[in-house]
């Protein structure tokens, strides 16, 4: 998706167009549900009026295989690819896959990993390793980006049920990183309540979770 939009709304957030333009780069595995967490991202510019641009991209497995997407926001007119060291923020939803996104964080960007594993088949069949969490963080912070993990133990219940870990994960940045300056996390909620009306509480509760965990520390 390709999306730009102007239109004349100017929420109260600080130092909203001094953090414009942001590029945001987003890894994961097909299942864990990062390309929703970009298309949230970009309706929520839509809706206070950033232009923006998304491109999606799937690997060949529907699930289990590598995703990513690219959210640029602040230009009308951008290409589709954000050049390595140019991502102010970039969001990994699986620890492994994280490593192909070092290269893209600037320095001095921020880079929310979120712990989760999903060994491929070549790791479950014993013919090679997978990478520690503690070597994955090393080549995050060589790259000189501010690092955020997010343990998937965190991951609060909601009515005896895991909360939704991407829009957790998306509280988690708005919170920590510079995507809360250049987003309203209160135009988030909305934009997640009309997406999902049935789910409203589940995912209101999933981004409310994010936020105050990221705030307590």
């Amino acid at each position: 998706m390709n999306t730009t939009h102007n239109t004349p709304h100017q929420p109260q957030v600080a130092n909203r167009t001094s953090a414009i333009p942001y590029d945001i780069f987003l890894v994961g595995v097909g299942g864990q549900g990062i390309l929703t967490i970009a298309e949230l991202i970009a309706e929520t510019a839509l809706r206070v009026g950033l232009p923006v641009n998304f491109y999606p991209s799937k690997g060949m497995a529907q699930r289990g295989g590598f995703v990513k997407g690219q959210v640029r926001l602040g230009r009308a007119r951008v290409g589709p690819n954000i050049p390595e060291r140019g991502a102010d923020l970039v969001i990994a939803m699986e620890a492994s896959e994280a490593l192909k996104a070092v290269r893209y964080v600037k320095p001095g960007g921020d880079f929310v990993l979120y712990g989760d594993v999903w060994s491929p088949t070549a790791v479950v069949l014993g013919r090679a390793s997978y990478p520690s969490l503690d070597a994955v963080s090393a080549q995050i912070r060589g790259a000189d980006a501010r690092l955020c993990y997010v343990d998937p133990g965190s991951l609060p219940l909601y009515e005896g049920a895991p909360a939704a870990d991407n829009v957790y994960v998306l509280g988690v940045a708005l919170a920590r990183t510079g995507l809360g300056q250049v987003l309203p996390a209160d135009d988030v909620a909305q934009v997640i309540r009309a997406r999902w009306p049935r789910g409203a509480e589940r995912n209101a509760f999933a981004l409310q979770a994010g936020l105050s965990c990221a705030l307590k520390g």
